[in-house]
């Protein structure tokens, strides 16, 4: 599917859609989307284009499909993928200009993060230490984890 300035390719692999956008650069944008997952579509979307900024795959001011095109590649309902954007907006990580669509736009209030991060953190590290993992496990899971958003 073409569309002005993104090339759009769905690709169906086992139960999965990976779609691939090709930007106006010639960047490549990959999202990945497990319709057998038990996880909301919409919150897969926010995960997947999420995960793509922190591993710089999205970048500030790159555009992303508008809702049609992406619904209409993804085979889903296009309220599905309002609902993703509207929580990436309200999260800080895309703006919605009513010419160009959805943007990708960090929202860099570090403080913010951090009590988001703390808040997350708890909960995932009471789990863990109620399985019995150890502080030295999690410092190593943490190190690998972020390694791989460092540039």
């Amino acid at each position: 599917m073409e569309l002005p300035g993104i090339a759009v390719t769905p690709l169906d692999i086992d139960c999965a859609s990976v779609i691939l956008f090709i930007t106006q650069k010639g960047d490549v944008m990959v999202i990945e989307i497990d319709f057998n997952s038990d996880e909301a579509i919409y919150v897969q979307l926010c995960n997947q284009i999420i995960l793509g900024i922190a591993t710089s795959q999205f970048r500030e001011g790159e555009q992303l499909p508008s809702v049609r095109q992406l619904a209409d590649t993804i085979g889903i309902n296009m309220h599905t993928v309002n609902k993703a954007y509207s929580i990436l907006q309200q999260e800080g990580f895309v703006k919605i200009d009513r010419r160009r669509g959805a943007i990708i736009a960090i929202d860099l209030n570090k403080l913010e993060a951090l009590k988001e991060a703390h808040d997350m953190l708890s909960v995932v590290l009471a789990r863990a230490m109620c399985k019995g993992v150890s502080k030295d496990e999690i410092h190593e899971l943490v190190d690998k984890i972020y390694g791989k958003y460092e540039s």
